[in-house]
């Protein structure tokens, strides 16, 4: 059987094919498995009226947030998540040049489920609260998917 790398040789393997992290300024961070924190800073594309930023920009930080503490510990076992469902409750604007940063811890972990939690705070405004969240993911194992590739250089993917 294959020996998988570590969870945080997994995370930064993540790193290097998140575009959508990349594109938007998200750093993710391994506090350790099931437990991580996305940090970003609202930028000009981000925003939907005069310095107020779009809430799908937020949406984008839970959800990777969300995820991203379920993947972290999926890892562990071999396996990757995908989003089943995730719900979000906005509590103050953001607004432009904001530092945020998305705490998300792994709550529960089942058999072929994973529920995350998230709180999105803004430092730059005394650590207010803007967001919260909650998510389920479904588990699989890791060679059901291109990222066996980048894990197991030149072997064949169980698919």
């Amino acid at each position: 059987m294959e020996q998988l790398p570590d969870a945080a040789t997994l995370v930064a393997i993540y790193n290097t094919i998140n575009h959508y992290g990349r594109a938007n300024g998200m750093e993710l961070l391994l506090t350790r498995p099931g437990d991580v924190r996305y940090t970003m800073t609202i930028r000009d594309e981000h925003l939907s009226s005069p310095g107020t930023c779009h809430g799908g920009v937020l949406a984008g930080l839970m959800d990777s947030t969300l995820g991203a503490a379920a993947l972290s510990l999926a890892f562990t076992a071999g396996e990757l998540v995908s989003t089943v469902e995730f719900k979000i409750n906005y509590l103050h604007p953001v607004r432009l040049h904001d530092h945020l940063v998305a705490h998300g811890v792994v709550e529960h972990s089942g058999k072929t489920l994973v529920v995350s939690s998230a709180v999105i705070t803004c430092p730059t405004r005394d650590n207010l609260v803007v967001a919260r969240g909650m998510g389920t993911f479904n588990r699989y194992p890791a060679t059901k998917r291109d990222f066996h590739d980048l894990l197991f250089p030149g072997e064949e993917s169980s698919e």
